[in-house]
């Protein structure tokens, strides 16, 4: 009796490493290193979430040269006070103050503006669930060049946020 208490306990705890592994590695793969773009000119630059290593991408993109258009989602528009010799830059709030809002909000101004091409910079582990967004609510073609979180703890933490985020996107909220 005892042989086979040990033997099942075994299994259990082998069986539970398989698990905590496959889900490691699949985050891993979905949130740590997703696929994104190589920058190219476009018509457009979109920081989601506008704030900290997110802003300085996409202000250095927009100096050098990759679009004529900076837009920055930020909760408090008025306080947007960034300026670049020959570039536009529109600071918005969307609703809801999510991925989703951001995505619609660049949506309608990318078709009264006629871009084709946007280049969006989210956080890295946000990458995914952006992109789906985006497919959903914008025509044209969006590329992802993402700035990496600060810390370690900032990854276990988005990681975190994004499991259930895509769970919600994936279920919930399935349009645009």
């Amino acid at each position: 009796m005892k042989r086979r208490k040990r033997r099942l306990l075994k299994r259990s705890f082998c069986a539970g490493v398989v698990v905590v592994v496959v889900f490691l590695v699949v985050s891993a793969i979905l949130f740590v290193w997703p696929r994104t773009d190589a920058p190219r000119k476009s018509d457009a630059i979109v920081v989601l979430g506008g704030a900290g290593a997110r802003v300085a991408k996409g202000l250095k993109l927009a100096m050098d040269g990759y679009a004529p258009t900076l837009l920055i989602s930020t909760p408090d528009p008025s306080a947007c006070r960034y300026r670049i010799t020959g570039v536009s830059i529109i600071c918005f709030a969307p609703s809801p103050e999510t991925t989703q809002g951001e995505a619609r909000y660049v949506s309608k101004l990318a078709a009264e503006r006629h871009w084709h091409q946007i280049l969006v910079v989210s956080g890295t582990a946000q990458t995914l669930r952006a992109r789906m967004r985006f497919d959903r609510c914008y025509s044209g073609t969006a590329l992802f060049d993402p700035a990496a979180p600060g810390s370690v703890i900032s990854w276990i933490h988005d990681v975190a946020y994004e499991w259930g985020a895509l769970a919600k996107a994936l279920t919930i909220q399935r349009g645009c």
